[in-house]
């Protein structure tokens, strides 16, 4: 063969293998691209993280880790993470039980721990996140930035097979400040004013019992006028043995169709804002920008004789 005809081959060749190269790059490319959308099907996916992430920050001097469960700790935790009780966060010359510190003590048990205002606070408890997502409310009310829960909690973290801890961590005084967004909550007159608002919607987190008055947790019971009724725990399922958060499909359907929808002002509630906060947190990932938590919830509502009760 000529070597004219030689050359020819080569060239057809070599344009082929770079086609199929690019062919496979493109493939690799739109494979990665599924896969990012996937883990970021939340609207606002970067408030939850798994364990892969976790364990990829661990060393990351600008992320803090906090524990928030009620019991464990001693025995083994997240390396780096810091004890904290949600019970340390209530008020306790409140008149009614539950609720949040005013901001300068509140800033003052962050500091105490260690948290400064431009670091990233990722909390976790056993796995329901209902203690996390309390604390999540707390600061994001007082105006913390870089917030983030551990789906699954500690559960999540044990089943990956990831090391544990038994070293409590030295903990620095931090610079946290409180500032409070007013956006972020809601008081007993504003929630009186909202049972017969077209454009907001009471939502009640509690159990089937409690909202129908069977179950009494104050000097009455019974529910808001008009309120709706999706227990906090409908959020979450479980996967092999760890509970987490649901699909954005099937949590867009629970709230959606109760009418709760991301037009709408909503307004959670339970008995004293613990599970209103896990549905707080649920909408926020979900993206709803209007949530106001009645902070007071069925603590202050129950036991206040002028509001009105349904049954």
């Amino acid at each position: 063969m000529k070597k004219s005809g030689l050359f020819l081959i080569a060239i057809i060749l070599t344009l082929f293998l770079a086609g199929c190269g690019q062919d496979q790059t493109e493939t690799a490319e739109d494979t990665t691209g599924e896969n990012e959308a996937s883990a970021d099907s939340y609207p606002n996916a970067d408030l939850l993280v798994d364990t892969e992430w976790v364990a990829n920050h661990l060393d990351d001097e600008n992320v803090q880790f906090i524990d928030l469960r009620r019991e464990g700790y001693e025995g083994g935790h997240i390396p780096g993470a810091i004890q904290f009780s949600s019970s340390e966060i209530v008020d306790p010359d409140s008149a009614f039980d539950g609720v949040l510190l005013p901001a300068d003590p509140f800033a003052t048990k962050m500091q105490e721990i260690g948290i400064n205002q431009d670091e990233t606070v990722v909390l976790y408890d056993d796995g329901s996140s209902l203690t996390a997502a309390r604390l999540f409310y707390a600061l994001e009310y007082y105006g913390h930035q870089n917030l983030k829960i551990i789906n699954g909690g500690f559960t999540a973290w044990l089943n990956s097979g990831k090391d544990v801890s038994t070293e409590v961590p030295e903990t620095v005084e931090g610079d946290f400040v409180a500032t409070i967004n007013e956006d972020l909550v809601c008081d007993l007159e504003t929630l009186q004013a909202s049972t017969d608002n077209e454009n907001t919607i009471i939502l009640d987190t509690r159990s089937e019992d409690e909202y129908s008055g069977e179950d009494v947790r104050a000097e009455r019971g019974g529910h808001i006028p008009n309120a709706v009724h999706i227990e906090w725990s409908e959020a979450i399922t479980e996967v092999d043995g760890v509970p987490s958060f649901k699909s954005l499909e099937d949590l867009t359907a629970l709230y959606e169709d109760k009418g709760v929808t991301k037009d709408m002002t909503i307004i959670p509630y339970c008995q004293t804002n613990v599970r209103g906060a896990h549905t707080y947190f649920t909408l926020r990932l979900l993206g709803y920008d209007s949530i106001k938590p009645y902070e007071g919830s069925w603590a202050e509502y129950g036991n206040t004789p002028t509001t009105n009760i349904e049954n």
